[in-house]
């Protein structure tokens, strides 16, 4: 049976991390800061917005909350970003998405200066990414893979790595942070001819295809690292993932849980993007 790798260790030892940052910060004169800025108020914004909160307070960054009607106008959305943007004390913005579809999300978005762009949502954060440069952040969970692989010692120089996805919040960042650090890196899709054959040629795979229990034991060989990234709930209304995680323990080397992964290491980057991001005004 592989290793189960939980989330849970990787993000104590970044907040840890961070904590310590924003500590050095603070005695410099720097109090890291975040603005959340949510429209409406949709069940699972306003849960990511609490946790975001919590975590922030136990870390010493400070949590400005911009909450806007469903209704609002996408100038007042606009005049709230702004404001936040050029408020020296703010040093990280997280626009909560979806907006409301009256709104023009990619121009809003692209209003977020690229660095207080903590979440990696701008284009100019994405140029970042794929250029190598330091501008922006990258997206949080892309970045939470490869704390992931970091943290329990994957060394990515020269491993074949399968991305399976290609959207601009997982799939072709994850794929340039990992050519970064010097893997050989394949990017698949659910349209990908053979793609079982094509998974099982990774040492390393991200399964971000955003698909439900997708991928199975006919998709793995031994000695893989699986990271799986998907957000799903089953008919019983339990989280689970891309992976068939029970199915893919039979064969690989570790795994990923979905709940308890991916995902739980993502809050833990956006507040390491904004003790961060404070720390490069210095």
């Amino acid at each position: 049976m592989g290793q189960i790798w939980k989330g849970g260790p990787v993000a104590s030892a970044l907040n840890q991390d961070t904590a310590q940052k924003v500590e050095l910060l603070k005695e410099k004169g720097i109090y890291p800061a975040l603005a959340i800025i949510r429209v409406g108020a949709r069940p699972d914004d306003i849960s990511y917005e609490n946790g975001a909160c919590r975590r922030a307070e136990a870390l010493g960054i400070a949590a400005f909350r911009f909450c806007l009607a469903q209704d609002a106008s996408e100038r007042e959305v606009e005049e709230t970003i702004d404001m936040a943007a050029e408020d020296p004390a703010i040093h990280g913005i997280l626009l909560l998405r979806p907006l409301p579809s009256h709104m023009n999300e990619e121009r809003l978005v692209g209003r977020i200066p690229p660095q207080k762009d903590v979440d990696g949502v701008t284009d100019l954060s994405l140029s970042g990414v794929f250029s190598g440069k330091e501008i922006g952040f990258p997206p949080c969970t892309a970045q939470a893979c490869m704390e992931v692989l970091r943290h329990y010692g994957v060394d990515c120089r020269g491993k074949r790595a399968v991305v399976v996805g290609r959207s601009l919040v997982v799939g072709r960042p994850a794929a340039m942070l990992l050519l970064g650090q010097n893997a050989t890196v394949t990017i698949c899709h659910t349209k990908t001819e053979e793609l079982s054959a094509r998974v099982q040629e990774g040492d390393i795979v991200i399964a971000a295809a955003g698909r439900r229990g997708m991928f199975g034991r006919e998709y793995f060989r031994p000695g893989q690292i699986v990271l799986d990234v998907g957000i799903h709930f089953d008919e019983e209304g339990k989280m689970c993932g891309d992976v068939r995680t029970a199915e893919a323990g039979e064969l690989v080397e570790a795994v990923t849980p979905v709940p308890g992964g991916i995902g739980s290491v993502t809050t833990a980057v956006l507040m390491s993007h904004v003790a961060a991001a404070a720390g490069r005004q210095i």
